[in-house]
C-alpha cells in the first residue's frame, strides 16, 4: 500500500480499543478511552498471510511479500516454484502444504487445480490455512462468517478435495474434513486484508492487484462505516521485520466508548454499490448517517445499474481483485448531493480525508502525535503514500468543500 513515513509510531496502542458486543451489529472495537487523531489504535502482526495468484510468487518474497530484488534472490529448496527476498526469510519459509502442493509435478498440480484467479485465492487459502498449527486454525475459525460465495466460484467440496489431491496425507491436520473446509472458507472473504502492489500515480485501478492477504485476529474486528473514523495502513516494501504488520490510525478525535470503524472499499463509491457490495459479500445494509443521507438521492436511484471502481485497499473482508468493472470515479457529484450542500452534510469529511491525487481515492490519516503528544498537522494517504498538510486540504472560500 504506501510506502512508511519517515518515522512511523507502529507498536500497538494496547490500552486504546476494547471489545464489545454492538446491538445489531455484533461485536466490535470501541475505543477504550479518549483517542486523539493520527494515534495508533492497532499494530498487529499477521495469523495467516498467503498469496493472491500463483503470479504473485514470481515477484514477492514466498515469506514477507517484499517484491523479490532483481539479483541475490533465495529459491525454495523444496518446492522450487517460490523464492526469497533473503536468507532469513528462506530460513523462515512458507506454508508447508503451499510448499508441497507447488512441489506436486513441479507446481503443475496446483496450476490444473486453480486455472482461474478466482479458483486460485480460496485454493491458496486453505493450503496455507490448513499449514498453521491447530491452536491458530481455532482462531481463524472463531472469526465471523459472512454468505456463501457468489455463484460461479467453485464449491467448498470441489476445493477440499483439491487440497486432499495436492497434500501429502500425513501433512493434513487432525480433523481435516469438508465440514471444516467449509468452516474455514466462510471466514476468508469475509476476514481477509488485501496487501497491495505499489501505487503509482496515474495508475489505473483496475491495474492494482493485491500481492497477497493476510488475517489478523483483532483488526478481523472492525466494523464498517462509510464515514469511517480510523483506516488501515501496510508497509510491505519497508526494511525491517513486521512490514505485513496492519497499523490503523484515527482520522480524528474518538471519544471514549464511540465504536471505531474502517471502509471496507474506497470511501467514494455511490450509495447504490456501496450496498450491493456489502449485502453480496457480507449480508447486510448499511445504515450509517451517510446511507441514510444518500438513500434519499433520486439520482443514485437511477444509477443502480453503474459499477463503482473497486480496489483491494480495504478489507477483504474483501475477497476478490478490484478493478472488474468500468466506469466513472464512483464519487458523488455536484455541490455536495444533488440538492446542493445542505443534503450532504458530510461534504467536509471528503475534503479532509480523502486523498486527492489523480486516480487514488485512498484514505489520508494524520500521522501519529510526537512522543510530547503534539499533532502532526500531515496526513497521509494510506494508499499512494502522498504527504499532504493540513491546511493544503481546505477548500478555498466560497466552494462547496466536495472533492470531484
Amino acid at each position: 500500500m504506501a510506502s512508511a513515513p519517515q518515522n512511523p509510531t507502529t507498536a500497538a496502542t494496547s490500552d486504546a480499543l476494547r471489545v464489545a458486543d454492538l446491538p445489531g451489529r455484533g461485536r466490535g472495537l470501541v475505543a477504550a478511552r479518549n483517542v486523539r487523531e493520527g494515534e495508533v489504535l492497532l499494530s498487529e502482526p499477521a495469523l495467516l498471510l498467503y498469496p493472491s495468484t500463483l503470479a504473485s510468487l514470481r515477484s514477492y518474497c514466498a515469506a514477507c511479500f517484499r517484491s523479490l530484488p532483481a539479483s541475490a534472490v533465495v529459491p525454495c529448496a523444496s518446492c522450487r516454484a517460490a523464492a526469497f527476498c533473503s536468507p532469513a526469510c528462506a530460513a523462515a519459509s512458507h506454508p508447508r502444504l503451499l510448499c508441497a502442493a507447488l512441489s506436486h509435478g513441479g507446481g503443475a498440480g496446483l496450476a490444473a487445480a486453480a486455472p482461474t484467479e478466482a479458483v486460485q485465492e480460496p485454493l491458496l487459502f486453505l493450503l496455507s490455512a490448513y499449514s498453521l498449527p491447530d491452536p491458530s486454525i481455532h482462531t481463524i475459525l472463531s472469526l465471523s462468517s459472512v454468505p456463501p460465495p457468489p455463484p460461479g466460484a467453485q464449491d467448498a467440496a470441489g476445493l477440499h478435495a483439491a487440497v486432499a489431491a495436492l497434500a501429502p496425507p500425513q501433512m493434513l491436520p487432525q480433523g481435516f474434513s469438508p465440514d471444516l473446509t467449509a468452516a474455514l472458507l466462510a471466514k476468508d472473504r469475509g476476514n481477509s486484508f488485501a496487501i497491495m502492489e505499489p501505487y503509482r500515480p496515474g495508475m489505473s485501478l483496475e491495474l492494482l492487484k493485491a500481492r497477497a492477504y493476510a488475517v489478523y485476529s483483532q483488526a478481523s474486528l472492525f466494523n464498517h462505516d462509510c464515514l469511517p473514523n480510523a483506516c488501515h495502513f501496510d508497509y510491505p516494501d519497508r526494511p525491517g521485520p513486521g512490514n505485513t504488520d496492519i497499523v490503523v490510525r484515527a482520522l480524528h478525535d474518538i471519544s471514549e466508548g464511540r465504536e471505531v470503524c474502517i471502509s471496507y472499499f474506497a470511501a467514494n463509491w455511490r450509495y447504490a454499490d456501496r450496498q450491493r457490495r456489502l449485502l453480496e459479500d457480507y449480508g447486510f445494509r448499511c445504515e450509517c448517517d451517510r446511507c441514510q443521507v444518500e438513500s434519499r438521492w433520486k439520482d443514485d436511484d437511477d444509477n443502480n445499474g453503474d459499477e463503482g471502481d473497486e480496489d483491494d485497499t480495504m478489507e477483504e473482508e474483501e475477497g476478490e481483485d478490484g478493478g472488474d468493472d468500468d466506469g466513472d470515479d464512483g464519487m458523488e457529484d455536484g455541490e455536495g448531493g444533488p440538492d446542493g450542500d445542505d443534503d450532504f452534510p458530510h461534504a467536509y469529511f471528503f475534503v479532509r480525508y480523502l486523498c486527492d491525487s489523480e486516480g487514488c481515492w485512498g484514505m489520508l490519516a494524520p500521522l501519529p502525535p510526537s512522543p510530547n503528544g503534539e499533532l502532526s498537522h500531515v496526513f497521509e494517504c494510506n494508499l499512494c503514500g502522498k504527504l499532504r498538510k493540513e491546511e493544503d486540504a481546505m477548500p478555498d472560500e466560497g466552494t462547496s468543500g466536495m472533492v470531484h
